[in-house]
């Protein structure tokens, strides 16, 4: 049986899916979440066709998958943050001399900047340059400028660590000519603008030409180490994939994607980086709540940081047109090898890297033979644990179309997204995404299924895997995310081996009585392994989040805190111990909508200091910080309102 169409130039869709084998894969992910789910799975993906009779044989191991368990351990944190050495931090945000150690180190200017034009030198380009909108064919960018208007533009923050990743001189965010430059009003030495062109699907349905709409990429720097990081100002103008926007962004939207990129990283999630903030002095016009009542706000530019903003698009866009683009599809898997994926191309014969496949037949599939098979294998790997550490800190991206899927396993595009506060495995924070609950929380591993089978069928549309290598990468999504899932979970609840029964109880009863998912899994880590305990005093660490629960709803957290207790004691390890592991996954903070709101109004008005305290403040999230107690609150009732616990995809 075929198992996938190529794409139609005419009308982009593919053979549908056999609903039994996305079913099937779906329901063992749904059922290695342990989430008590109210909303319905999405849909099998309309676009691909997959053998009924394939088994995907999924792992319940409690260790990692083939590439290990990425570790959610904090790197080397110091544990004892005062008040004071916050403050110290801010002053470093103010450019003073006397900033922090890293200030003192020099490094590059911006015109020693060692930039490289890879992804321009060696891929086809748009012929035109002018920005008015259009579908731009046969091409993977068009050369632009920046255009967003500018009047005394203002530095708000900056990350240090992006910095240095880099190789800046920290005296360099002192120019005068700063602002200008990372507004695009002025032109960096060495840059060479584009914009990246890409489709997608969007909430399920082909979209066709999407593009980087209003963020132009100024090149890739080469640092130090010999790595590539492409920078990439978003909010920065017009571009032919700007359709009917202005190609701006807002105050708002880029504040959140600004502390929200450098939050995920510090919390040890694959994630694209952030620079530094700059308002443009501008208004622009925002329907926030698409509702007919727009109104200004003020505009501001990200300079986002990443080793490539490639994305599933960014492949499906040039299969969707026909065999004529299907040689772009070859080249930009060729490209993305290369410069990212080095090892796949230097994997040698000899290796063992030959698997059976779930298939009826056990057909063999030989990743040494085809690197694209190697390549699409990895890309679904990378996103598996991604979601898997998003499950695992109770982040909701909001919008997983396949144009915000990066190939490197990243997350990418902070628009409506959301760190979950009470329990709630049907949460969304995406106001769009309402009627159906598409991309809420539960549903992000089989959204990544579905996702990873469009960009399956993208390399089978260009003829770069075959039938059972794309089966074989879906299946190893769906074993790469328990595996990684369920070490998480097992790790955040200091259990000594993964136990699915106690796991799915607890979420169950989280769920019941909305408890908050952040704070209770740091005090978790306070329980005591001792069955001695008497039954009145078990709940006692838990009281800050277990509140106003009836007497029925105590009797179900005390039984689940009996058999806890009996799992913890048979593991052997101390409580000091335990303790010290649990909160090294565990975070104290998370940058929950209702604090980046508080931000943003300050901003509003010209205040950057609660941006940049946030900033400092989320780069430790797994120590306690004494005196910063207040950003772990539970969120205050005005965080309920629309526009912070939900938002719209209005940037």
């Amino acid at each position: 049986m075929k198992l996938l169409s190529h794409f139609s130039p005419k009308n982009s869709s593919l053979s549908p899916l056999s609903a039994p084998f996305f079913s099937a894969l779906s329901f063992r992910l749904r059922r290695s979440t342990g989430f008590p789910v109210t909303s319905p799975p999405p849909p099998p993906p309309p676009y691909i066709s997959v053998s009924p009779s394939l088994s995907c044989h999924v792992s319940s191991r409690t260790g990692g998958g083939a590439g290990g368990v990425v570790s959610m351990d904090s790197p080397s944190l110091d544990l004892a943050v005062s008040v004071d050495s916050v403050a110290r931090d801010l002053k470093n945000q103010s450019l003073g001399s006397d900033a922090g150690d890293y200030s003192k180190r020099l490094g590059l200017k911006l015109e020693d900047i060692n930039w490289d034009h890879s992804f321009v030198r060696e891929l086809p380009g748009d012929p035109r340059t002018d920005t008015i909108p259009r579908e731009v064919l046969h091409a993977c960018y068009t050369k632009v400028l920046p255009s967003a208007e500018v009047e005394n533009p203002q530095l708000v923050a900056w990350s240090e660590s992006v910095a240095e990743l880099l190789g800046l001189d920290p005296q360099e965010f002192e120019r005068p000519d700063f602002s200008l430059l990372f507004s695009g009003a002025s032109t960096l030495v060495g840059a060479l603008p584009y914009a990246q062109c890409y489709g997608g699907h969007q909430f399920g349905m082909w979209a066709g030409q999407l593009g980087d709409g209003r963020a132009i990429t100024l090149g890739e720097i080469i640092n130090s180490k010999s790595e590539r990081w492409e920078l990439q100002l978003k909010g920065a103008g017009k571009t032919p994939y700007s359709r009917f926007a202005d190609g701006l962004a807002v105050l708002r939207s880029s504040i959140r994607e600004f502390l929200c990129s450098e939050a995920m990283h510090s919390l040890g999630i694959p994630t694209t980086r952030a620079l530094c903030l700059v308002t443009t002095g501008k208004y622009v016009t925002r329907d926030m709540f698409y509702d007919g009542n727009p109104k200004e706000e003020p505009g501001a530019i990200v300079c986002r940081v990443s080793q490539s903003f490639l994305r599933f698009g960014s492949y499906q866009i040039h299969a969707s047109r026909g065999k004529e683009d299907l040689g772009i599809v070859r080249a930009l898997a060729d490209y993305a090898i290369r410069n990212h994926f080095p090892h796949i191309d230097n994997m040698s014969r000899s290796e063992s890297l030959s698997f059976t496949t779930g298939d009826e037949d056990h057909s063999v599939v030989d990743l040494t033979s085809n690197k694209y098979a190697a390549w699409v294998v990895e890309v679904a790997e990378r996103t598996a644990t991604l979601i898997a550490n998003w499950q695992g800190v109770g982040f909701t991206h909001g919008v997983l179309n396949t144009d915000n899927m990066s190939i490197l396993g990243l997350t990418i595009d902070y628009g409506p997204f959301g760190f979950l506060d009470a329990f709630d495995p049907s949460y969304t924070p995406n106001t769009t995404d309402l009627p159906g609950r598409r991309y809420c929380f539960a549903n992000q591993p089989d959204i990544g299924l579905w996702n990873i089978a469009q960009f399956a069928s993208t390399l089978s549309a260009a003829q770069l895997i075959n039938d059972r290598e794309a089966n074989y990468a879906m299946e190893r999504y769906g074993t790469k995310f328990m595996d990684e899932y369920q070490a998480i979970m097992t790790k955040k609840l200091g259990l000594p081996k993964y136990n699915k029964q106690l796991i799915s109880k607890l979420l169950n009863n989280m769920a019941v009585d909305k408890v908050d998912y952040t704070n209770f899994f740091r005090l978790l880590s306070n329980i005591k392994a001792d069955p001695s305990i008497p039954e009145e005093e078990l709940l006692v660490p838990l009281k800050a989040v277990l509140l106003d629960i009836g007497k029925e709803r105590k009797e179900a957290w005390i039984s689940w805190a009996k058999s806890y207790i009996e799992e913890l004691a048979s593991g052997g390890i101390s409580d000091e111990e335990r303790k010290v592991s649990m909160n090294a996954v565990n975070p104290k903070y998370v940058l929950r909508n209702y604090l980046c709101q508080s931000a943003i109004d300050a901003a509003e008005l010209g205040d950057f200091g609660e941006v940049r305290r946030l900033l400092k403040i989320m780069e430790r999230p797994y120590d306690e910080q004494p005196g910063m107690e207040k950003y772990a609150r539970l969120p205050p009732a005005w965080a309920y309102r629309p526009g912070v616990c939900m938002l719209s995809c209005s940037s």
